[in-house]
């Protein structure tokens, strides 16, 4: 009878993710960035035997994070609105990884970084979407922290606060791509700049931190698809949000841009995605026509103009200004104070690495802290009779 050899099956998984990283650099494109080329910062020998490939085994590692799992009561542009049928972050990441991967698709490009980063880029935002992370950002600054950016939040977390510490040990190229990504600016055309290192990184991160228009530029075309597709998932789909909410009407849609793009976001998604893969195909660039990117940035504009600057999504900002300004002068003052019976001890650092209680101020753990709060524990941190009222639509 033969005897059972428990170096078999590592040997055999491990002998698959070889031919399936061969098969890669047979079937995807010459631009593509191969899975066998993932670099981490920290080796691991237990990946050795593993048949996961590199951005494959992040994508795992982002979808078990807690990060990942508080992206459920997290903001995307209406706040304090109770409608089942409002987008919340949790979907807007989704529908960016859904686009990229078929723009990736037909690119010949990576699928599994492009999920990685997709999944991963929001990750770092703030309670209350980008008001949130505006009025966080001014209490940083007057802190001597620097700025508040999300994408650089997203690194934060997923490098250096996930696992009570230890972070998640990520490869260069997501944690580039989730860092770069930006679908507020308006690219007609991205070309990767490949000269990154860990280094490069971190020194990316500082300047973004202390001088907010750094402009950064992915260093995969992986990278740069999730980075248009940002956009392409929310500018239809805020439209139908604002609808939704009788902020506009659907024949306010400036005719410039609908006459090229449709009027529902399916057709505004499917015309872009159309576009992008028509114009990049056998490119070391990911490219917008002429044309539809002017589309697109009418479009944008509108949005910006009738919904992301609408006074009615304002209502609370003065009363949210108020309450981040409480919560961080609150936690701050427990640190300060250690105050062992606050939130902040019991909760949050418990159990939280000597590396990461080193190397960060008391300042910046509250950040942390407060940027990593869904909206309804926000809220659950204020004075009940300071808190806004939720608006059920």
């Amino acid at each position: 009878m033969e005897k059972f050899d428990p170096a078999f099956p590592a040997r055999s998984l491990k002998r698959m993710r070889e031919e399936m990283d061969r098969r890669e650099s047979e079937t995807l494109s010459s631009r593509a960035t191969l899975s066998c080329r993932g670099l981490r910062r920290q080796t691991e020998e237990r990946l050795k035997d593993d048949y996961r490939q590199n951005f494959s085994l992040d994508v795992d590692r982002i979808l078990h994070s807690l990060a990942y799992t508080r992206y459920i009561d997290k903001t995307q542009v209406f706040y304090l609105i109770r409608n089942d049928h409002i987008t919340h972050r949790v979907l807007h990441v989704q529908l960016v990884s859904k686009i990229s991967r078929t723009i990736g698709r037909f690119l010949g490009l990576n699928q599994d970084l492009i999920e990685a980063i997709a999944l991963g880029h929001d990750i770092g935002h703030a309670p209350f979407g980008h008001d949130g992370e505006r009025v966080l950002s001014a209490i940083c600054r007057s802190h001597g922290i620097g700025d508040f950016h999300h994408n650089v939040q997203s690194i934060q977390f997923l490098d250096r606060l996930e696992r009570k510490g230890r972070g998640w040990n990520l490869c260069l190229q997501t944690l580039d791509g989730i860092l770069c990504h930006d679908g507020e600016v308006h690219d007609r055309q991205l070309q990767p700049d490949a000269s990154k290192t860990f280094e490069r990184l971190a020194e990316d991160i500082d300047r973004k931190t202390w001088e907010p228009d750094t402009e950064l530029i992915p260093m995969t075309l992986e990278g740069c698809v999730v980075r248009m597709a940002d956009t392409i998932s929310y500018i239809g789909r805020d439209i139908e949000d604002a609808i939704r909410l009788n902020m506009i009407r659907r024949s306010d849609l400036p005719a410039e841009s609908t006459a090229l793009l449709g009027k529902t976001n399916g057709t505004i998604v499917y015309n872009l995605v159309t576009d992008v893969i028509r114009n990049s195909c056998d490119r070391n660039q990911i490219v917008f026509s002429a044309a539809v990117s002017e589309a697109l940035k009418r479009l944008k504009d509108f949005n910006l103009q009738h919904i992301y600057l609408n006074p009615d999504i304002k209502r609370h900002l003065e009363s949210i200004r108020v309450l981040f300004g409480r919560v961080f002068e609150r936690y701050l003052n427990d640190l300060q104070h250690e105050n062992r019976q606050s939130v902040i001890f019991t909760r949050f650092l418990k159990d939280m690495s000597a590396e990461y209680l080193s190397q960060h101020r008391p300042e910046e753990i509250v950040r942390d802290f407060i940027a990593g709060m869904t909206d309804q524990y926000f809220l659950q941190q204020c004075p009940p009779e300071l808190r806004p009222e939720i608006r059920v639509l």
